[in-house]
């Protein structure tokens, strides 16, 4: 489990170093930056992937997503003496994003290329990685270690020994140096990074391939965009929780009922609801109770990853199935780390209740803005989780 985050430079992330928990709920107005909270964990799991430079390239280069504030927000403009300036640059641009659990940390730092960059002048270059054990960067608990473009590799001896070849710059050692004899913990933690999920597209409108009926296998993760839905929901029925599928249903619509008609190998929805003579079909629901389903898939997964992000799951619901879907993330937390992000009270008290009544141990993280830069209401330096930087 991630105990923190830590995010710089990225958006109006000026600096962020969050605690986290079992169920993190990620809350706060509009603008305060949620979606760029959510697009930084999405980055680093790219990271493990060999992803993370191409998408911030797709978002305009490191440039565009840089903060876009002054290096330093002095004292006389906290307390309105002065207006916000530009000052001259005295540090290195550079995007830094890194997490800590209890056995290990990882950090990234990305930088502008180095002249000249020819036709990839947007593309950031990766200046420093590091691996390192336990929750706190030493010097005596790093394991492996990557700047100007070689990795370095500790041996259970504590002697640093040469990867054997030099990385490109837009190449994360992540992906390209997993050594199973040499660097075992590289390779646990890219394969822990690579289960996490993320889910917030998942598709409702007329053309939505979850409406449709699809050719269906066991489905043991619910795909990002929902197209698998039918086969998800058989594989929970066939192989998940016993009766969990059926009571999230009844929670949620009572004396309603599921079923998954196949034919051919082909799957369909069949939604059951009390009242009706015939079941509806996927393409005939309404957009809320087909993200309701949505979501039954996606959290009551067979196989849980080690973290699941999810970005306002509440959009479309009507306020009766909040407490449905937030005793389905409850449920899913019992299993995986799960972070919330949702601007809905409703949604955040049905999920208060529900830890409560579990005695699962939920945290609200309430974003605001304080000159420009996202912050967590109440978090004073001295209240931030313990953090270092790898240097240059």
């Amino acid at each position: 489990m991630l105990t923190t985050l830590a995010i710089e430079n990225y958006r109006s992330l000026r600096r962020l170093v969050m605690p986290l928990r079992r169920l993190n709920v990620v809350t706060g107005a509009n603008g305060t930056g949620k979606s760029s909270l959510y697009r930084a964990l999405r980055l680093l799991a790219d990271a493990s992937r060999n992803g993370a430079v191409a998408a911030l390239a797709r978002e305009g280069g490191l440039p565009s997503t840089l903060w876009a504030g002054p290096e330093n927000i002095s004292k006389a403009v906290r307390r309105g003496e002065q207006p916000i300036q530009g000052t001259v640059r005295t540090k290195s641009v550079s995007l830094r994003m890194g997490f800590a659990s209890d056995d290990y940390g990882y950090a990234m730092d990305l930088g502008l290329p180095r002249p000249p960059a020819g036709a990839f002048a947007l593309d950031p270059e990766i200046k420093r990685e590091v691996l390192w054990a336990g929750p706190f960067l030493r010097p005596a608990s790093l394991l492996v270690e990557r700047g100007n473009g070689g990795v370095r590799i500790r041996d259970g001896d504590g002697e640093w020994h040469d990867g054997g070849h030099q990385l490109q710059p837009f190449d994360s050692m992540l992906s390209e140096f997993a050594d199973p004899e040499r660097a075992p913990e590289l390779l646990t933690l890219r394969e822990r990074m690579r289960s996490w999920r993320f889910y917030d597209h998942l598709r409702t409108d007329a053309d939505a391939p979850a409406r449709q009926v699809q050719i269906g296998t066991r489905t043991t993760i619910l795909g990002p965009e929902g197209a698998d839905v039918a086969a998800a929901l058989q594989t929970i029925r066939e192989i998940g929780p016993r009766g969990a599928l059926d009571e999230a249903i009844e929670q949620a619509f009572p004396r309603s009922k599921v079923e998954i008609r196949t034919d051919g190998g082909r799957f369909e929805v069949a939604f059951h609801q009390h009242g009706l003579l015939r079941p509806l079909t996927g393409a005939e629901l309404s957009d809320g109770t087909l993200r309701y389903l949505l979501w039954v898939a996606a959290l009551l997964t067979p196989r849980p990853p080690a973290l699941l992000v999810l970005n306002e799951p509440e959009t479309s619901l009507h306020p009766d199935l909040l407490p449905a879907l937030a005793n389905l993330v409850v449920t899913a937390a019992k299993d995986t780390q799960v972070i919330a992000v949702t601007h809905s009270r409703p949604f955040l008290a049905a999920l208060q209740a529900g830890s409560e009544e579990t005695g699962l141990d939920l945290q609200v993280l309430e974003l605001i803005k304080e000159f420009g830069q996202t912050a967590i209401e109440g978090q004073r330096p001295l209240d931030e989780p313990p953090w270092k930087w790898p240097s240059r």
